[in-house]
């Protein structure tokens, strides 16, 4: 009698360390690890930052865009931008123009 109840008074604090302490740990992994963890938060500093460069190139592509097709649409088109661009689209250069041609790259 006396060692069953030495034993239950050992091993039932035991066991409820056991299941707390594994509990916790399974709390803490998900913390750390988790798709909302801490590595999560990391990753997705990186990837904020990746997609903050690419956004401020695209932006400065946007806006020489935007600058090209003000200067067709003003009221004075600009020659040199309205002849260079018939050229590109007709195929055509003048008779004193010399054309070289680069091989395509595969």
């Amino acid at each position: 009698m006396v060692i069953r109840r030495r034993l239950r008074a050992v091993l039932i604090p035991l066991v409820l360390y056991a299941l707390s302490g594994s509990a916790a740990s399974y709390f803490v992994w998900h913390a750390y690890n988790g798709s909302r963890g801490l590595k999560a938060k990391e990753e997705y500093r990186v990837q904020i930052a990746s997609l903050t460069t690419e956004l401020h190139g695209l932006q400065d592509e946007r806006a020489a865009w935007e600058r090209r097709v003000r200067m067709m649409t003003a009221d004075s088109i600009e020659r040199d931008l309205l002849e260079e661009e018939a050229r590109i689209e007709l195929g055509r250069v003048q008779k004193d123009e010399l054309v070289v041609f680069f091989p395509t790259k595969k």
